[in-house]
């Protein structure tokens, strides 16, 4: 049975291992010290960054990073997917959405006017599930190197 919650300190390999497989995925260089430093983000009440996994039989299967944001133009705070990954053999067995569906609880507690996150344009097996779920905006991210 599917199970989101919150990582624990005993989460950190199986976190780890889901992580890196996401870096991978997008063929993002990422060190174990870069794992660390998320993974003590995600455990800091101070840091913005929070984290959703996904368990299923016992084994973690899923991960969601995500962080409030202003919404300076709307006056309001939304969310924002940073990061969302499942182990490839967990694909199709509803992780994905039910991370999704989770933050999206957990937006509507909070206030959060919406849920918003950019994926690869080519990544078309999430643009599937992301299409039933939410509607694709018109807007184009640019990225600004400081």
């Amino acid at each position: 049975m599917m199970q989101i919650r919150k990582p624990n300190a005993a989460d950190r390999a199986a976190w780890g291992t889901l992580y890196s497989g996401y870096a991978g995925f997008y063929g993002v260089e990422q060190t174990e010290a870069m794992r660390d430093r998320v993974w003590n983000w995600i455990h800091d009440p101070a840091h913005e960054t929070e984290a959703l996994v996904a368990e299923n039989g016992g084994k973690l299967v899923g991960l969601a990073h995500f962080r409030r944001f202003a919404r300076p133009l709307s006056a309001s705070t939304g969310g924002f997917l940073d990061d969302l990954f499942v182990d490839p053999q967990a694909r199709g067995s509803g992780a994905a959405r039910a991370l999704i569906e989770a933050l999206a609880e957990e937006g509507r507690a909070r206030g959060w006017s919406m849920i918003r996150w950019i994926t690869a344009d080519d990544n078309a097996r999430a643009r599937g599930l992301y299409d039933k779920m939410a509607v694709a905006t018109r807007w184009v991210t640019d990225d600004l190197k400081a």
